[in-house]
Parts: structure tokens; C-alpha cells; sequence
């Protein structure tokens, strides 16, 4: 049709003008490719709700055959790897709270002579229960594995042990969550998914509005540095995050009940640090991205993997070793783990600094990347 009608000839020209501004648009076109096949390898590979080989430490005060039996059905179980074999009960305890271990296995003195008199003893399996996911399956294993002991050991003489309730029990303990509460595991990792999700979007704008609103050219004229422009545009949202946090905390504690046991000044200095980062991922898309649209689009591609690998959604001990390599460069796998050891397990300083420092030097690497394409745009 021609005149006022509809033109096919038209029409293609603008479907065709549209496929050469995507094509032009590298970031879009990326995000339209990358997107999907992400989504497909981290909901189809990296998730896994039944975790095994959960770090275990093991004191085994006593050793014996049947001691030695259990240690290995443990293993063989594949739910269960014992990292290591330690002298003291603090040992054990000071391994859960620093996140080292998920379980902390205890092996009384005396234990085979009292299996042997019939006298029941037990094993005292301790297990970390802020993410109550990650460890219900190995709980509940344990009786299986107990009574595929006594069934391989307690033969001839021994074998009148076996009948009944079994000759020993495994006695679990859920430490810092024992009645497998969800909001105090998913309350405390939101403050750091609401805080990566602002700070990243509102920072990921902040030079790529300068450009659009044509007061770039403005700042470039004046002689401020690279480092100025951008830990000047993060200064006043850290303020924002914290008052973000603040709000959390407040709604946690008093609307859903989470416990509150570790030093509250330590958890804002690691949030601090957690939000400082953030914000310098923001600062370093904004400066890579053309337009905020593009800023929006690289914002939601950082976004996607902390969500699902940083262990907030899904138990990160059940990923497999390339998916935890992923999330151990995210800061929020980092701050998930600090938050949740200072809110539920009472954590200090010593004990959570393993989880601050990679928050420290992810900080300082990002901002250095932001400073480089910044000072390309002086150009």
C-alpha cells in the first residue's frame, strides 16, 4: 500500500534500522545472548538443594574399630567430609563459628567399652543450623549410617548388641537455630541482597546521568581527578545504605524475631565494608556503560549471579567447586556469612575477619577498574 496506508517497505525500514542499532549496541546484544545461557548453566548446574561433602571436624577421643567403622561410613555416605581431626571441644565449636565447618563430630573416651558392656553410649554430632537447608539432609542420614555400623561390626559375640534401639545413639545437636526457623536464615542474608540491589542501581546511573544530561562535559573541564569524581559520587550513598540497614535490623529483630547475639557496632563496621564495595561496583559499571540504560542492564548482570551462588537462596556447600569459585569472589557471599555469624552465632572480630578482608580487597581491585575507564572518557 502506498500514500497514508501501510507501507511494508517502511515497516522493514525501521525493523532493519532497529537490528543495526542492537547490533552497534554491544552491552544489549550481550545481555540478549548472555542472559539466557547464564540462567540455564547456574538453574541447571550450579543449584543443588541436597548438599554433600558438608565440611566436618571430628574429635575422636576414642579409637577403635567401630570408631574407625563410623568415621568412614560418614565418608562413604558422600554428605559428610571431615577436613579435619582436632584435640580440643573449643576446637569444634570455634570451627563452626567461623564457618569453617558445618558439623562438628565428638567421640567420647570410652566409647567402645561401654558399647561393648551394652551400656548405650552415644556420639554427639553438633551441626550448624543458621541454614537449616544445607544440613537437614546429613541429619537425616545419620541414623542410617549408625545402623549400617552395627550391622557390619557387631557380628559373632557382639551381635546380641544389635537387636532393638541399637547398640549406641548419635545424639544431634542444631546449634544457633535449633527449631530451624527460615526468617532468622533468609532475614539476615536479605539486608545484604536489598543493599547489593540499591546501592548497585542507584551508583550504576551516576556517571552515565551526567553524560546524558550533558553535564559530563562540565565535570571534565574542571580538574578534579578520576578518584574524586568517583569515591565522591559513593560518599553520600553509603550514608543511604546504612540507613538501609539500619531498617533491616530494626524490622528483623523486632518483627520477625531474630536473635540478635553478637556485637551490633561489629555488624555495622562489616556492613560498612560490605556497602563500600557494592557501591564501587556501581561507580565501575556506570563508567564501562554508555547510557543508563545499559548501566540498568550491566546492574542486573551483576545481580543475577550474587543471587543465586552467594548462598542466600540456595545451600553454597551443595554447589559444585566452579560455582564456588563464582560466589568466593562475590562480596555478598561474604557478608551472608559475616551477618549471619554475628546476628545467630555471637561472632567477634577475629572470628569474622576471614569474611572482611575479601570484602577489603574486592573493594580496592573494583575501584581501580572504575578509575581506568573513567580516565578513558578524558579522552
Amino acid at each position: 500500500m502506498t500514500g497514508d496506508g501501510f507501507s511494508v517497505a517502511r515497516w522493514w525500514g525501521i525493523v532493519r534500522k532497529e537490528f543495526l542499532q542492537l547490533r552497534r549496541d554491544r552491552i544489549t546484544f550481550a545481555m540478549i545472548i548472555g542472559i539466557p545461557i547464564i540462567q540455564m548453566t547456574l538453574f541447571g548446574f550450579a543449584i543443588n538443594t541436597d548438599p554433600k561433602h558438608l565440611p566436618t571436624v571430628v574429635i575422636a577421643a576414642d579409637e577403635s574399630e567401630f570408631t574407625r567403622s563410623f568415621l568412614a561410613a560418614l565418608h562413604t555416605s558422600e554428605y559428610f567430609d571431615v577436613v579435619a581431626t582436632l584435640d580440643h571441644e573449643e576446637e569444634g565449636r570455634k570451627a563452626l563459628v567461623q564457618g569453617k565447618a558445618l558439623f562438628f563430630v565428638e567421640i567420647p573416651a570410652g566409647f567402645t567399652r561401654e558399647l561393648v558392656k551394652g551400656a548405650h553410649p552415644s556420639l554427639l554430632v553438633e551441626a550448624d543450623a543458621t541454614d537449616s537447608t544445607a544440613v537437614a539432609t546429613a541429619i537425616g542420614a545419620l541414623p542410617s549410617i549408625a545402623q549400617s555400623v552395627m550391622q557390619k561390626d557387631l557380628v559373632g559375640p557382639l551381635a546380641r548388641l544389635a537387636p532393638g534401639s541399637g547398640a549406641f545413639d548419635v545424639t544431634v545437636h542444631r546449634l544457633y537455630n535449633p527449631e530451624a526457623i527460615t526468617q532468622y536464615n533468609v532475614v539476615p542474608g536479605l539486608m545484604g541482597v536489598i543493599l547489593t540491589m540499591t546501592m548497585v542501581i542507584m551508583t550504576g546511573l551516576a556517571i552515565t546521568r551526567e553524560r546524558e544530561r550533558g553535564t559530563m562535559e562540565n565535570l571534565l573541564a574542571t580538574p578534579v581527578l578520576p578518584i574524586e569524581v568517583t569515591t565522591g559520587k559513593i560518599l553520600p550513598y553509603v550514608a543511604i545504605g546504612l540507613l538501609q540497614a539500619t531498617i533491616i535490623l530494626v524490622a528483623a529483630r523486632f518483627v520477625f524475631g531474630v536473635p540478635v547475639v553478637g556485637n551490633i557496632f561489629l555488624l555495622y563496621f562489616g556492613a560498612l565494608l560490605f556497602i563500600a564495595a557494592t557501591l564501587a561496583v556501581g561507580i565501575m559499571l556506570s563508567s564501562i556503560a554508555q547510557n543508563q540504560l545499559q548501566g540498568v542492564q550491566l546492574a542486573f548482570f551483576y545481580f543475577l549471579p550474587n543471587i543465586l551462588l552467594s548462598g542466600f537462596m540456595f545451600p553454597f556447600a551443595g554447589m559444585p567447586g566452579w560455582a564456588q569459585a563464582i560466589g568466593n569472589v562475590l562480596p555478598l557471599t561474604y557478608f551472608n556469612r559475616m551477618v549471619r555469624a554475628v546476628l545467630l552465632k555471637g561472632a567477634g572480630f577475629a572470628d569474622i575477619w576471614p569474611h572482611l578482608w575479601p570484602m577489603l580487597v574486592f573493594q580496592v581491585v573494583v575501584m581501580l577498574i572504575a578509575v581506568r575507564f573513567y580516565r578513558r572518557t578524558l579522552d
